[in-house]
């Protein structure tokens, strides 16, 4: 379960992306019925909480005014919480003629609303994970939980603004969805480790544009211990084709990853070739076999966990067919 209560799992951009028209639905309320007090000081009585005042848009700053009767410069205002009155002073325009309005700064409401929805997404992703949700390797949350997360800091802003938008029920609906993937295994984190992964995953590193010689891939199972990521890499010349281009593999060492040594340039011959660990095997296929090229330096990596390791999603399920 995760501790901290500062943590987001998505930004400002990301609730702009689920709903554009997020920005008008910033919390503020008009404040009306200002009594004149004479001298250019005037109260709204009954007026609810105010943390912040704005008047025609304008925010009037945070007030270190610490009691209404101190309330005596232009602009100065102060909100009474023993008699629920704000006290403002202008001597240009009658707060009547304004519009006049309590919130916070918009800011600081995507913010609080981000924050509440990754604890909420949190508790109920929780007797799943166990943890906080944590960052892949390039420092990005998975996009699956930016997107939940940002449905729901939206959900929970259309419900403060109007509780029966009909907006709110297609953005649950969708939200909802999400969480049950996640919580039945069909939706997986790529931070995840399934039953699966001692196969490994393919990943592009640095490959020419021009190559379509690639691998397309893997069989067999990493028995060794724990993590590995192997970097394969093209050592024979640019455009070099099935049959003369060649390949090498790196494993990892006692201190670091990718810089043992374990298959020397092996000429890549279109069949499953061993990739220098017990029984995995890799393959290599182009568009064309004749023709597909690859280029020297291209470089790919093989991401894989032992066996051994417990899984952290429900394996793989089968599903029953019917015919009608």
């Amino acid at each position: 379960m995760a501790l901290s209560s500062t943590i987001e799992y998505c930004t400002d951009r990301d609730l702009q992306d689920v709903y554009p028209h997020i920005a008008e639905y910033d919390l503020k309320r008009r404040i009306y019925n200002w009594v004149d007090l004479g001298g250019d000081k005037y109260v709204s009585y009954n007026s609810g909480l105010v943390t912040l005042l704005f008047a025609d848009g304008i925010d009037r700053g945070t007030t270190a005014i610490t009691a209404h009767g101190d309330v005596d410069a232009d602009f100065e205002w102060f909100y009474d919480s023993a008699t629920d009155s704000v006290y403002y002073h202008d001597t240009v325009t009658n707060p009547n003629a304004q519009v006049m309005e309590a919130g916070d700064d918009w800011a600081d409401i995507t913010e609080r609303m981000r924050r509440k929805a990754s604890r909420l997404i949190e508790s109920r992703l929780d007797y799943r994970m166990a943890r906080e949700i944590v960052k892949d390797r390039e420092g990005n949350y998975p996009a699956i939980i930016v997107h939940a997360t940002a449905l729901q800091a939206v959900i929970i802003l259309l419900k403060s603004h109007d509780p029966t938008n009909e907006a709110i029920a297609p953005f649950q609906h969708d939200c909802d969805e999400i969480i049950e993937g996640l919580s039945s295994g069909v939706i997986v984190l790529p931070t995840s480790i399934s039953e699966d992964a001692s196969k490994g995953v393919i990943r592009e590193v640095s490959v020419d544009s021009s190559s379509d010689l690639r691998p397309v891939e893997l069989k067999g199972h990493y028995n060794g211990s724990g993590y590995e990521l192997l970097k394969i890499i093209v050592d024979s010349a640019d455009e070099t084709v099935i049959g003369t281009a060649t390949f090498s593999v790196y494993a990892k060492s006692s201190t670091t990853l990718k810089t043992e040594q374990i298959v020397t340039s092996e000429i890549i011959n279109g069949q499953y070739q061993t990739l220098g660990l017990g029984s995995l095997y890799i393959r290599w296929g182009g568009d064309d076999s004749a023709t597909a090229k690859v280029y020297d330096d291209d470089e790919y990596e093989i991401e894989l966990w032992g066996s051994s390791i417990d899984a952290s999603v429900i394996g793989v399920g089968s599903s029953r067919m019917t015919r009608r």
